[in-house]
Order: structure tokens, then sequence, then C-alpha cells
């Protein structure tokens, strides 16, 4: 579908051609676009200043009945970021033309001062990801995604080039993934089915697969997963995922909470908080559908995932606050609010991992608190770890990928918020403050020695409204974030 590659402008056809115009520098080599840019400079209202746009029919010498331009601004500010935009919006428009293909100009990369592979990488990324249309639910599909997307250079393709722009859509076709899983509504993932879904892609990469059901899970004496889905008449799953590549020197776990929905329990949400709960899974979601790409790109990091799956519903069998549980890892729990059930399913699913596995690090992902959204927004997710190497790398991975993680403290003296009169711990703070913080605490018991970070996705796992390349729903946030960092681990 998407294609890197170098042509004649003059002599070979092209469908619809974008090409992107900085405001105060010109940042290409090939003169049939130069020559065009210049046309369109001189039309005064186009300036190539950010979100400027021109369009222009059948210019001369040029095989393509439309040629659009761009303005991304000044070429000090086009990071990445500008060029996952800039691909997008080319994209964005030909869906919006009904077209089925449209080629993006590539600038020249010294131009813009950024490494060829970092430019291509974006770029592709950014028509790989604004392609994607959730209409799976729709009768009618107005806008239909484009069939072929290229990106047009001015100089010779590489082999490696070409390696590369092949692993980066890999790794978007597992953000898209995720993103889907996330926004099936929650009658059609419920976590037997849910389990399925993951099944059947694991399979196609012959990741080892084990689906421990109830009475597994009752036999392990998971009691802290059993408590969050008693209520539902939907059984839990735990699924765990294994990626063995030869020679790999160290072992990485991931964990991905997977409340398929989330109606507190309980303690049940109010109205204008349960609409988007479907999302709850979206750190299963993101974990699942890592491990699936790190198959399918070779990568040489031995990876476990480990996906706790659950419905949180109140009834008469629910668990109830004041309720005292015992984990996997026998210490007991009592519930002080079933709608913190998040970190208990997470509970079980560490202390389990750590004991199969033994793994050389640790990392979580869940949409765990809105506490966190409200400290970060909507757009970054926090990051807490007992090993601030492991927090620097993730935070470095967000700034590489745009799925922006910040780091947040693990304080020892919040520890006591969480004390319980009848029990070794409980679920939810005695303060109505910090609750990222004490929520991340709380994963802490469950973690031993094992070098550990929680990533708290409440925020970046689902949009109301579409951005530059993602369209209202999941995100797949996380997927590129951990394929960029399990290497730099």
């Amino acid at each position: 579908m998407l294609t890197l590659k170098s042509i004649n402008l003059k002599k070979e056809k092209t469908e619809t051609i974008v090409i992107p115009v900085c405001e105060d520098k010109n940042i290409h080599t090939e003169k049939t676009i130069i020559s065009l840019v210049e046309k369109a400079r001189k039309i005064e209202q186009f300036k190539g200043r950010k979100n400027d746009e021109l369009i222009l029919y059948h210019p001369e010498d040029v095989g393509a009945p439309c040629v659009i331009f761009l303005g991304i601004g000044k070429a000090a500010d086009a990071d990445t970021e500008v060029w996952r935009v800039f691909a997008s919006k080319a994209v964005k428009m030909g869906i919006k033309k009904e077209l089925t293909s449209v080629s993006a100009v590539v600038p020249s990369a010294k131009k813009t001062g950024m490494e060829k592979n970092r430019l291509i990488e974006s770029l592709s990324e950014g028509a790989l990801l604004g392609n994607h249309r959730f209409d799976q639910y729709k009768k009618k599909k107005k806008l239909k995604p484009l069939k072929k997307i290229n990106l047009l250079t001015a100089w010779n393709v590489t082999a490696e080039l070409e390696k590369q722009t092949a692993r980066t859509a890999r790794i978007c076709d597992g953000a898209i993934m995720a993103r889907e899983w996330v926004s099936i509504p929650p009658n059609d993932k419920r976590p037997a089915r849910f389990a399925k879904l993951i099944v059947k892609q694991a399979k196609k990469v012959n990741l080892k697969i084990t689906v421990l059901k109830e009475k597994e899970l009752k036999q392990k004496k998971c009691g802290a997963i059993l408590a969050v889905a008693v209520g539902s008449q939907s059984k839990p799953r735990m699924i765990v995922l294994s990626y063995e590549p030869k020679n790999a020197k160290k072992t990485v776990a991931l964990i991905g909470k997977g409340v398929t929905f989330d109606s507190g329990g309980i303690n049940l949400k109010p109205t204008g908080s349960l609409d988007t709960m479907k999302m709850d899974m979206a750190g299963a979601a993101a974990v699942a559908a890592t491990m699936i790409t790190l198959a399918r790109i070779k990568s040489d990091v031995k990876t476990v995932g480990v996906i706790p799956i659950v419905e949180n519903m109140p009834s008469g069998h629910a668990s109830r606050p004041g309720d005292i549980i015992k984990t996997y890892s026998g210490k007991t729990v009592e519930i002080g609010n079933t709608d913190a059930e998040g970190r208990l399913i997470l509970a079980d699913a560490m202390a389990y991992t750590i004991d199969l596995f033994k793994p050389d690090m640790m990392i979580d992902l869940a949409t765990l608190t809105g506490a966190c959204v409200a400290a970060l927004g909507e757009k970054i997710a926090g990051v807490f770890s007992s090993d601030k190497k492991i927090s620097d790398a993730i935070v470095t991975s967000g700034e590489r990928t745009f799925e922006r993680c910040w780091p947040l403290p693990l304080p020892e003296d919040y520890q006591k918020l969480l004390k319980s009169e009848f029990a070794d711990i409980k679920n939810l703070s005695s303060s109505r403050w910090g609750g990222a913080i004490t929520a991340a605490l709380f994963l802490s018991e469950f973690v031993g020695d094992t070098p550990w970070a929680h990533i708290d996705i409440a925020g970046p796992a689902y949009i109301k409204k579409g951005d530059a390349y993602c369209g209202v729903g999941g995100t797949g946030f996380g997927v590129r974030l951990l394929c960029d960092l399990l290497p730099n681990l």
C-alpha cells in the first residue's frame, strides 16, 4: 500500500501530487518540484505558513491532473511530528476527494536538517496512520481509505530504506490493530471474545500462547482478578504471550490492563463517565498488538506479554467495598472502592509474571486513573518507575514517537495512604489527592525487586475528537512507543 520511489514527474502519470512548502526556506532539490513551488508562491494568499493550502489543476510539465501544496511553517520548526502531520493531511485530502492514491513529495533530508531514515519513518507513520478508518459498524461507508500511497523522492531508494519502510508499516499495522480493539463496542468484546480476537492474531505469527480461564485462575489463586470479575456473567481470562528469539540476552515483561467494560462495579460510575468505558482495555490492546508486532518485525528482545481480561459489573454477586481478598502474591487487599479495579487485576498479573518468567524488567500499561488525566491532560501518559534508566528510556521513546510520557514521583511517605486496619493494603487512598501516585504505589507492592515501570495511559488511549492522524476512538497509544523502547532497554 505504501511505496517509496523516485520517478520522473514530467513523464510518469500520477493521480495527485502533494508538496510540502516552508514559509522561509526551499526544502527541495528536484527541479520540477522547485518550479512548481515557485508558481505556488506567486499566488498572494499562499505563503507556506502552517495550515496554508493551495491546489493547482493541470499544471504544465507534470503528469498529474492536480498538485496540492501544504504549508508547514518555518523550516526550523519542522520536526518529526510536523512531517507525520503533513503526510496524514496529504492522505486525508485524497480520501476526502475520493481518490484511490496520493503521491506525497519527500523533501531534501539535508535541507530539512534531518536524517533520511527519520524523515521517511515520520512520513510513513503519518500516511499509514492517517489512512485508517474505523467504520466496520457503518452500513454506508462515506470515506474509503486510499489503496495506494507513494512517497516520492529525488534520490535513489536504497534497500535499507525500503526495509525500514516495511518495518514502519508493520508497526503502524500493530497500532491500528490496537485502535480497532479499543473502538470495538463492549458487547462485542466481552472477556472470552476479546481473548479470542487476540489469540487469532497471535497464532498468525506463531507466538507461544497460554489462555487461563476461570478454573485455572482459581487453581492458581488469582484472587484479585476473580474478585473484579465475579460481578459479571462474562468469565475472566488471562492470556500469556511469549516471543522468544534465539540468543536473546534479557527478558522484558509487558503487562496490559484489560477491563473490557468498566461500570465501576458496586461503586457505579455516573452516567457521563460510562460512555467511553469500552476503552478500559487499551493497555491490554497495546500489549497484545505490540507482542504480535515484535514477531512481525523479528525483534531480538525476548518478550512476554501477560494480559488479564475482565468485565467490571455490578450484581448480587459483585465484590463490595469492605471485602478483603487474597491476591496471587499472598497479600490481602481491603477493597475501598470497586472502581479501583484495574490495579487489582494488574497486581495478580504482575506477581504471576515474576513467578513464572523472572523477567529482567517489567512494564505495565493501563488506563488506570482519572487523576493522571487531571495532572497531564489527555495527550500525555504518566510514567512511574523504580528505575530511573527505564523511566528515562520511556520518556525518550515517547519524544521520538510523539507518544509522549512524563515522569511522576513514587514518594515513600504516600504509601501510608494505602494503609488498611484489616488487611495488608487497601486499594484506595485515604486522601482524595494524588490518585495516580497512590495507584502506582499500590502496584509497586507486587513487583518485588524486579525493575519496573508503570505507564498510566488513561489520557491518550482514547480521543472523542479526531486529531491529525487518528480518528475518534482508540488511538493505539503504546504500540509505537514500546516497539521503539524495547531495543533501547
